[in-house]
């Protein structure tokens, strides 16, 4: 099961007592300034939570797996995310 941007914003709702268009709102906003940063290349770290960090993958040499033809995979940025130690802790039920 996956949590969803409109779950996010109806959990905004019921424990902020914000409206929901007012919740969906402040979702879209800080979602909008996260992909703001990533796309300019800027680490985003969230206390308590984790890290969104741009990396660059160089190009590198593939193949083809149908027709096993050679081809040259270009370069491209990746997004990583590396949840902090609170995180990892509350995930694993406290125990390391």
């Amino acid at each position: 099961m996956s949590l969803t941007k409109a779950e996010l914003a109806q959990t905004l709702h019921a424990h902020l007592g914000l409206h929901k268009s007012q919740a969906t709102e402040l979702l879209e906003e800080t979602m909008a300034i996260i992909k703001a940063s990533l796309e300019s290349g800027e680490d985003v770290k969230i206390a308590g939570f984790g890290k969104f960090e741009v990396k660059q993958k160089n190009a590198r040499k593939g193949r083809n797996p149908q027709t096993g033809e050679s081809l040259t995979i270009d370069g491209r940025r990746i997004v990583t995310f590396k949840p902090s130690a609170i995180l990892r802790d509350k995930i694993n039920g406290g125990r390391q």
